[in-house]
């Protein structure tokens, strides 16, 4: 009979799960009976182990190609491993080998975790390219590919306050980030290379999030595993600037409402006049 840690086990198939490698059973279960020499032992046989293992090596895989959600299943507990895509995903969108704590993306918090720790939890694709939510129990970084001058992958705890609670927000429906990140396009129209992104997370009843951006233009988002995700191009607008009587061209950034339905279609909650940079309570938004 091998004994292991129970906590050390499941951390060491978490990981395992994470890094979307093969069940192995038994070396995982050696990783986990060396490091857990001095800890309060209990026993596993590792047809035990082996049970366990593939209880934790679910995979969700997300349909790379949808640009609406229609009726999504519903939200697992855990969230989800990643796809190789997925990792590969992860990976590109920290370079620095996880999350910026501001617009250097070479400077980090070690609190904050690195690549390992995020999931590709929503991403919304369209004609002009994606964009992710990125997420760890801890927080989350929006990602938006583009092959030149990618946005930094700066870090908000859930809830906007460390250290940061996944699961715990009020209601049916979190909205979580309203930014806008840049994509790089050839010889675009001045300023018309911008997308304004929202995400954030939902109840397990929730099966639908719209976003109303502007009057007249409400998008579908992306909504998997209790998680969701939208853009659309950002416009820009003529302002006279602050500094000077000249017209001035800017990223119009108008507050959105979101809204999240059941399975029924009943409305399950709703946040209306959401302001630009909103990452959650005493954020600037």
């Amino acid at each position: 009979m091998t004994t292991v840690n129970e906590r050390t086990l499941a951390e060491e198939l978490r990981r395992m799960a994470g890094e979307a490698l093969p069940v192995n059973a038994s070396a995982y279960a050696a990783r986990a009976t060396a490091r857990s020499a001095r800890r309060r032992r209990l026993s596993w046989s590792l047809p035990a182990i082996a049970t366990l293992a593939v209880g934790l090596g679910f995979v969700f895989a997300l349909d790379g190609t949808q640009t609406t959600a229609k009726v999504a299943e519903a939200p697992a507990r855990d969230l989800p491993p990643n796809t190789p895509e997925q990792l590969r995903l992860v990976h590109d969108c920290m370079p620095a080998g996880g999350p910026s704590v501001n617009v250097n993306p070479d400077w980090r918090d070690p609190a904050h975790g690195t690549v390992r720790d995020f999931r590709v939890l929503a991403e919304y694709r369209d004609k002009n390219g994606s964009s992710a939510l990125l997420g760890s129990a801890k927080g989350f970084v929006l990602c938006t590919p583009t092959k030149e001058s990618p946005e930094p992958p700066v870090f908000t705890y859930w809830g906007n306050k460390a250290p940061g609670d996944l699961t715990g927000f009020p209601g049916k429906l979190s909205v979580d980030v309203y930014s806008v990140h840049y994509w790089y396009r050839k010889n675009p129209p001045p300023r018309d290379n911008y997308v304004r992104i929202v995400a954030g997370r939902v109840a397990p009843d929730v099966r639908r999030v719209t976003i109303g951006w502007s009057p007249g233009e409400r998008t579908d988002a992306v909504v998997s595993n209790g998680f969701f995700i939208s853009r659309t191009p950002a416009k820009s607008v003529s302002r006279k600037s602050r500094d000077s009587s000249e017209p001035e061209r800017f990223i119009d950034t108008p507050p959105v409402t979101v809204t999240a339905y059941d399975a029924a279609g009943r409305i399950a909650g709703r946040h209306e006049n959401v302001g630009f940079d909103w990452r959650g309570p005493g954020s600037l938004g």
